[in-house]
């Protein structure tokens, strides 16, 4: 593999910083304001299957979260989704946004020695504008080539980036968190993949069947890739 790869792709959220205990942590919040109404596991059931429905349209990220909390709000409490509590959910979403960007064990340590013999990409999901300014402020921009914000992450959009990298899909190593959004469509194209387990996943992106590839290498932590790679 190591004479193969040219280019390494990075999903950004919960690989290079942290993002879904943030957006737990809103949802609990979320949950409470509505603890009247309704039990909070029911009050995440709804605002999931509320997500879901409107993925499609509004797509990854904080400002779909926040339309989705609102909505759901709506639908539990009828009338009494007064202005108040909207802007109450409008300062979980404010809030959610302002939160520090906290990189993840061995991130600039792996990115330091990386970038010097491969282009480094990142290729994340989730609102442009939030995405760029967490970037910004973590400090890694100095460390790739190429920031694809990804509508979503299936064969179709890979083959888009690895078009416009002009890369062959065997000349390529995703890493990431989720093996639905960044290993099984990078394996289905014929790419390398290398799974980092994150301590928590959204709903959306558990996967749970045991997966075996000859192009998949399962890490601990990130710094692992350096092993194969160095």
């Amino acid at each position: 593999m190591k004479k193969q790869i040219t280019t390494i792709a990075f999903d950004a959220d919960d690989t290079l910083w942290v993002n879904e205990p943030y957006f737990q942590e809103a949802e609990t919040h979320f949950c409470a304001l509505l603890e009247n109404y309704l039990p909070a596991n029911v009050v995440s059931a709804t605002l999931l299957k509320t997500e879901m429905k409107n993925l499609a349209l509004y797509g990854y990220g904080v400002k779909g979260f926040m339309l989705c909390m609102i909505e759901t709000a709506i639908n539990i409490t009828g009338s009494a989704a007064g202005p108040g509590l909207i802007d109450q959910i409008l300062k979980i979403g404010q809030d959610l946004l302002r939160k520090p960007v906290e990189l993840l064990d061995g991130v600039p340590e792996t990115l330091e020695q990386l970038h010097k013999h491969y282009r480094l990409i990142v290729a994340t999901k989730g609102d442009l504008l939030d995405q760029e300014r967490k970037l910004k402020r973590s400090g890694l921009e100095k460390y790739f080539h190429h920031i694809e914000i990804m509508s979503d992450k299936k064969v179709s959009n890979y083959q888009k980036l690895l078009k416009h990298l002009d890369c062959q899909p065997e000349n390529f190593l995703m890493l990431g968190n989720s093996v639905k959004s960044d290993i099984l469509p990078v394996l289905e194209l014929g790419g390398f993949a290398a799974h980092i387990p994150y301590h928590t996943t959204w709903a959306h992106e558990i996967h749970d069947e045991d997966l075996q590839h000859k192009n998949l290498l399962e890490l601990k932590s990130i710094d692992n890739i350096l092993n194969y790679l160095n």
